[in-house]
This record gives C-alpha cells, sequence and structure tokens, in this order.
C-alpha cells in the first residue's frame, strides 16, 4: 500500500473545517522558511500560486497541500502531519488570529513505505 505523503491530526481537521466554514475552499503551501519560518500556510483556493517546480503532497478533507521542489527534496523520505496547537498564525494564512494555528510535523517513513513510494 502507498503511504499518504501527507495526514492531519483531528486537531488539524477541526480547524480546517472552521476556516473552510468562514473563507469557503483554502489550499494549504508548507513554508521553506524565511519570514513565516517553516509553518503550513493557509490562504483561500487560488491565492497562491503555485509555480511550476513546486510538488503537490496530497489533499487533507479535499485541500490540496503543497511544497516547493527544493523544499521537497528535504522531505522526500518524511510524511507531513499537519496539526494545530495554541498559537496566533503566521502572515497572512488564513490561521491568523484565531488562537490556534497550524503546525508541521513529520514522520520518517518505514523501508516498506519508502520502497511503495519508489523514492
Amino acid at each position: 500500500m502507498i503511504p499518504d505523503r501527507v495526514v492531519a491530526t483531528p486537531a488539524a481537521r477541526a480547524l480546517l473545517a472552521d476556516i473552510i466554514t468562514d473563507h469557503g475552499p483554502v489550499m494549504f503551501v508548507q513554508s521553506g522558511g524565511c519570514c513565516d519560518g517553516s509553518s503550513p500556510m493557509c490562504y483561500k483556493k487560488g491565492d497562491y500560486l503555485i509555480g511550476a517546480r513546486d510538488v503537490k503532497l496530497g489533499e487533507i478533507e479535499g485541500v490540496e497541500v503543497w511544497i516547493s521542489g527544493s523544499l521537497f527534496e528535504i522531505w522526500r523520505y518524511s510524511q507531513m502531519v499537519l496539526d494545530a496547537g495554541p498559537g496566533h498564525g503566521a502572515g497572512f494564512s488564513l490561521d491568523t488570529g484565531r488562537g490556534q494555528c497550524f503546525l508541521s510535523r513529520s514522520r520518517l517513513f518505514s523501508d516498506d513505505e519508502a520502497a511503495a513510494l519508489s523514492l
């Protein structure tokens, strides 16, 4: 079985549902650092322009999750775990000001999972 490259915790799914209720369709972009650290950023769908080298990791509740090609090379052997916890959000992300923010964690794929992904 091919593992998902991105999964979400119940806390992340609950925060995502609230944001979709308020804003409609959204998307995620895993930030690679700089101004917003390494936070997963949640935008209204279409408000972030996907580049030719960006990689779609997968979907959570039908919401696309993207990462830059260069960051994907670093994350290639890991599953992204989208989580939520206390915080203020980052930059223009739609979780800003809600008292909770999205977080990304990672889990290394097992040897069998890595083989199934044909890394």
